[in-house]
């Protein structure tokens, strides 16, 4: 395989708050240890912000990249011969491709912290997977980045 001529690789981290929000799990864990004594509130403190944080990262270290004539989206891999036009879908296009236009056979890589995203046709007749729904943060440069491996793999 050979790189693409426009690499693509994108994290979908989970936003800055969730952070906020894992540090409040851990104090609510103290407050509930708290009548046990300073011991086990601080290791509530620590344990419950550990576990909320590792509940975070693992939600959030999804990524969407663009290796040699392959899209690998999660844990999907598409070849980029097997992918027709990509549609770019502003926040509201996105959420209502999320909910009502929604198809049950599509594939999706969905985060909803994220308000853009990409709709890629599946143009392989033995796929049953009408369109991809890719959750991204530069859907204009996956855009591209699809096109170029497209042009370089015919």
């Amino acid at each position: 395989m050979q790189p693409s001529a426009v690499p693509y690789d994108e994290r979908l981290t989970a936003p800055r708050s969730w952070w906020l929000i894992s540090f409040l799990v851990g104090v609510a864990f103290a407050l509930i240890l708290l009548p046990f004594g300073t011991l086990p509130l601080l290791g509530g403190l620590v344990g419950g912000t550990a576990a909320a944080a590792v509940v975070a990262s693992s939600y959030g270290s999804l990524r969407i990249r663009i290796v040699g004539d392959s899209l690998i989206a999660g844990e999907a891999k598409i070849p980029v011969s097997a992918l027709g036009e990509a549609e770019i879908l502003d926040p509201e296009e996105a959420r209502a491709w999320r909910t009502y236009k929604a198809d049950t056979r599509a594939f999706l890589l969905l985060r909803a912290y994220i308000p853009r995203a990409l709709k890629v046709e599946v143009t392989d007749p033995q796929d049953p997977t009408p369109y991809l729904y890719l959750s991204t943060r530069e859907p204009e440069r996956l855009a591209e980045a699809l096109k170029t491996a497209r042009t370089a793999a015919a």
